[in-house]
């Protein structure tokens, strides 16, 4: 977690996702890549959108350098970390995926309001459109995080998640955290305490995981079985796969990990099994 990028409305919450992104690049000894995106307003005449982009463009720069600049002050000065700042022009997602890239981005951190009711159904939120299309693991939170204490990781869990799990495993040891694995098990796809016990143990032994618990939780639903577990637990993070399905698929199927993303208020990192 060297390269953070920070998208950056200057809402409360991105600026608890700067404070955040910045305590831990000092203590990996990175950079934080703070971003602005500008979106366009659609004009029709040409003449018009030439120049009434160039006054725009140029007034919203100045604007947001600004409110860098205080950011710094603020949150940064003090610490030995660099910040480089960026502002950008187009679509907010698309420009989000193009600066992970050309900052070479290990980790997104944002803030976010989540999306509710029809404008989810719809359109959805930035932040699940980013978590679905990310290429690195992005931390989504709604509110500030002083230190990560506790991680939950909902898992079936299957022995074939390698990639995630040592993304997890490196998570946990960044924070020296303790990780509790969790299975929810529901009415729909109830299975017994002693086949999933099994399974769990097998997961922890075949990824020798350290500092950690395992943990059946009986609920309704997954989302609801995670966002009840957490709380009893003071989760400070949980860490969630997400498949990245667009469209019909996305649709049909839904994903758990964005569902949580938008309803639940504790810190969510996510990352992307294909």
């Amino acid at each position: 977690m060297k390269k953070i990028l920070v998208p950056c409305d200057f809402s409360e919450n991105a600026v608890e996702a700067f404070k955040f992104a910045v305590g831990i690049a000092e203590k990996s000894h990175g950079v934080v890549n703070l971003l602005h995106v500008v979106e366009l307003p659609v004009l029709y005449d040409s003449a018009a959108v030439l120049s009434f982009e160039q006054a725009y463009m140029s007034d919203r720069k100045k604007e947001v350098e600004k409110g860098f600049a205080r950011l710094k002050e603020k949150w940064a000065s003090d610490l030995p970390v660099k910040v480089k700042t960026h502002v950008a022009y187009g679509g907010t997602v698309a420009v989000i995926r193009r600066m992970i890239q050309e900052t070479s981005a290990d980790l997104v951190v944002l803030g976010t309001n989540g999306a509710k009711g029809i404008k989810e159904f719809t359109v959805g939120s930035n932040t699940e459109k980013i978590v679905r299309s990310s290429p690195v693991p992005v931390i989504s939170m709604k509110k500030g995080i002083k230190q990560v204490k506790h991680i939950v990781l909902p898992t079936t869990p299957d022995l074939d998640l390698e990639a995630l799990t040592m993304e997890v495993k490196a998570l946990q040891s960044f924070f020296g955290a303790t990780l509790h694995v969790l299975y929810v098990n529901t009415p729909v796809r109830f299975r017994t305490d002693a086949q999933i016990k099994q399974t769990m143990k097998e997961f922890a032994k075949r990824f020798m995981l350290k500092n950690f618990t395992l943990n059946i939780f009986n609920d309704m639903s997954e989302e609801e079985g995670i966002k009840n577990f957490s709380k009893e637990v003071k989760a400070d993070i949980i860490a969630m796969r997400t498949h990245g399905r667009r469209g019909i698929a996305h649709l049909a199927s839904g994903s758990i990990a964005e569902d949580v993303v938008n309803h639940i208020d504790c810190a969510i990192w996510t990352y992307v099994v294909k």
